[in-house]
């Protein structure tokens, strides 16, 4: 067993569901005292904590970056505002703004600037938005998203994400389990690893006709069975009340914590499964640099920078760090999942 585990995040530090609620509401009710008492003008409670306590978290619709909007996904995802059914993993560390979770983002389709997906993304299309299932499954077909989600019960999952580059934030996710919707279409025995693969289209994402790019199009990733059907692993549809903005993989994108960021891939269009291990863009790019599992791992440094620590978004004049957590916090829930692995060789 060659996991280290010494900078875990216990189990119990984890916000259960009755504590979660009760804390909403008490945001909501002091955040209105606070307003009533002149507390905002004072400086006692920050308008990030105010904007984070009302139920759509303060965002201007424009934000969305997004010709189209369905408009049952967007009620179907808001809806979660006025009655939230909290998943059971999340945590009680401060929310990262909006501001910083859709402008400071990488999502290379659309440029390799961290601000490029915000600026380039304007006009997105997500309507009709349709996800090809295939490979080792007794359901192939095409199903549009309406079809993906109809049968799912939306919850929130409040995650910490950790990006590759050693910065973090913390993010309410709204989704589902992937492994809900692998057990709809039906694995077969063969199917022991899956691929998804981002939309393809240079005309709405500059970064895929852009002759500096150095990843192979369509983006791909993939994961373990076993990974995917961890009950951390989620398909998310929204953030913050509200659905997904294009830069941040609007309209369906996978998020898996445990993982460094590039793992969570986005605007899914293909999901295959497979026999074999799928090749992914970044392991292709560099293979010394990016491996398949790309666990969060403190002891494993990039070639180029250290992994002990992390950047935690907003930034202020001096950057805030903070120490990096094994599997980013979650080794209590997924540690299992690589026992007797040597995670420097299988990073």
């Amino acid at each position: 067993m060659l996991i280290k585990t010494k900078k875990e995040i216990p189990s119990s530090e984890i916000t259960p569901e009755s504590a979660y609620k009760q804390r909403r509401e008490f945001l909501i009710g002091s955040a209105n005292i606070a307003i009533g008492a002149g507390a905002l003008s004072a400086g006692l409670i920050s308008p990030t904590a105010l904007a984070q306590s009302d139920g759509l978290r303060s965002r201007a619709p424009e934000d969305l970056n997004l010709a189209s909007k369905p408009s049952w996904l967007v009620d179907i995802v808001r809806s979660r505002s006025d009655a939230p059914v909290i998943g059971p993993y999340t945590t009680a560390e401060a929310l990262t703004p909006f501001e910083d979770t859709t402008t400071y983002n990488n999502f290379f389709e659309f440029g390799n600037g961290k601000g490029d997906p915000a600026s380039r993304a304007q006009d997105f299309k997500i309507d009709p938005w349709s996800v090809e299932i295939a490979g080792e499954v007794n359901k192939p077909g095409m199903y549009n998203l309406e079809d993906i989600l109809q049968p799912q019960s939306l919850e929130e999952r409040i995650y910490r994400l950790r990006c590759v580059e050693a910065f973090s934030m913390v993010i309410p996710w709204i989704g589902f389990p992937l492994a809900n919707l692998i057990n709809r279409f039906e694995p077969n025995s063969n199917a022991r690893f899956i691929e998804f693969e981002t939309l393809y289209d240079p005309e709405q994402m500059p970064g895929q006709a852009a002759r500096t790019s150095s990843l192979g199009w369509p983006y791909r990733e993939g994961l373990r069975m076993d990974e995917a059907m961890h009950p951390l692993a989620i398909l998310a549809v929204g953030m913050y009340d509200d659905i997904l903005p294009a830069q941040n993989g609007a309209p369906l994108r996978l998020v898996v914590p445990w993982k460094y960021g590039f793992k969570s891939i986005k605007s899914i269009v293909r999901i295959n499964f497979r026999q074999d291990m799928p090749r992914t863009a970044w392991n292709d790019y560099a293979e010394d640099e990016y491996g398949f599992y790309s666990n969060v791992n403190p002891d494993v440094s990039h070639p180029r920078w250290s992994q002990s620590s992390e950047r935690r978004l907003p930034s202020g004049l001096f950057d805030r760090r903070i120490p990096t957590q094994i599997f980013n916090g979650y080794a209590n829930e997924v540690a299992h999942l690589y026992a007797g692995m040597d995670l420097s060789a299988n990073f």
